[in-house]
């Protein structure tokens, strides 16, 4: 997206903005996230004995809820992640409240597979950081 500005008057230079870049960077990432946590979801309302969990099992709720809930939030993750692309104001909110939902339900998934959750807490952690420390940047 190019931004018009004005240095002089009468004259115009074309600049490239660095918010569109990492709101793509941010959206692309939750998108991501959110694919993975229907994945997650999915596996866990088909197939249950796929997750194996120690004797204490979950913190809270038990596999079937997680994956539901994994299931709506990756969902409406990635649909966010797909608004921000568009830049749209609250999908910049909506996302940051998203991911951060996301990686404290991944703590709690973690016992059922410490890998993925890991690797799902990584990726809310940089949609987070684009988000926030990137979204209203002007070049």
């Amino acid at each position: 997206m190019t931004q018009q500005t004005h240095d002089a008057p009468g004259v115009t230079t074309g600049r490239r903005e660095t918010t569109s870049g990492w709101l793509m960077f941010g959206g692309t990432i939750l998108v991501l996230a959110g694919l993975f946590n229907v994945v997650l979801g999915v596996v866990g309302l088909v197939k249950s004995t796929y997750y194996v969990m120690g004797p204490q099992g979950l913190l809270v709720f038990d596999l079937t809820a997680w994956s539901w809930i994994h299931l709506i939030v990756g969902l409406f993750a990635a649909g966010t992640g797909a608004a921000l692309f568009f830049e749209a104001t609250w999908a910049r909110v909506v996302a940051v409240l998203l991911a951060g939902f996301n990686a404290l339900a991944q703590l709690v998934f973690l016992s059922a597979n410490p890998l993925w959750c890991t690797i799902i807490i990584a990726l809310d952690i940089l949609v987070i950081w684009a988000v926030l420390a990137h979204g209203n940047t002007e070049p």
